[in-house]
């Protein structure tokens, strides 16, 4: 049976996926999560409702792989030899405008998870937790390199310390992310913080 069920899953070419996506997130942007709908979707990429349930199982899903497949590439690739390297790396992956793009479908998705548990569940499994095992990897090199200590207390906020400055961006300036203001920010911020002598 399960091997029938991946059969079936699979029908779909990684071409076809890809345009499945960047509609999905088309009409995210257009119309929002809770307006966005399966007939809205099967409607736009001309594919069937049972198609598109069949592969993902639902919305939530659907979503939140859209956006996973739009972001560029696995943070484990990138081994520059440095922490300040990986991530200088990490953030000029998108440029301005993709940033952008990426702060306003966030933020959309943000409000939406407070009130959708399996959009949570799905964000969860498929961005935040993908993300912050690529985080463990980068720190745990820097920490056998020896510029991290392994008991660092920032080294468990990483991944806050890059989303806040990425999501307060907007809130507290008024602009969007740039490529500028977050190798400044990792300059000024994580790196002395992940990097920092031990305290007396």
């Amino acid at each position: 049976m399960a091997e029938a069920a991946t059969a079936r899953r699979s029908r779909i070419t990684p071409e076809r996926e890809a345009e499945l996506y960047t509609a999905v997130l088309d009409l995210l942007r257009e119309v929002g999560y809770d307006a966005l709908t399966m007939d809205a979707v099967a409607a736009r990429t001309r594919s069937s409702k049972a198609t598109l349930y069949r592969q993902w199982g639902g919305k939530p899903e659907l979503v939140v792989k859209a956006v996973r497949h739009n972001k560029p590439g696995s943070l484990s690739e990138i081994d520059t030899g440095s922490l300040r390297g990986d991530l200088h790396a990490l953030t000029l992956r998108s440029d301005d405008c993709q940033m952008e793009q990426n702060s306003a479908l966030m933020r959309g998705l943000a409000m939406a998870v407070h009130d959708n548990p399996d959009l949570l569940r799905a964000f969860k499994e498929h961005l935040v937790e993908p993300e912050m095992e690529d985080f463990r990897r980068v720190l745990g090199r820097a920490i056998d390199r020896g510029e991290v200590r392994a008991d660092n207390p920032a080294a468990a906020f990483i991944m806050h310390m890059m989303i806040g400055a990425f999501s307060a961006r907007t809130l507290l300036d008024e602009q969007p992310p740039t490529q500028d203001f977050l190798l400044s920010y990792i300059d000024a911020v994580v790196l002395p913080a992940l990097c920092a002598p031990p305290t007396a």
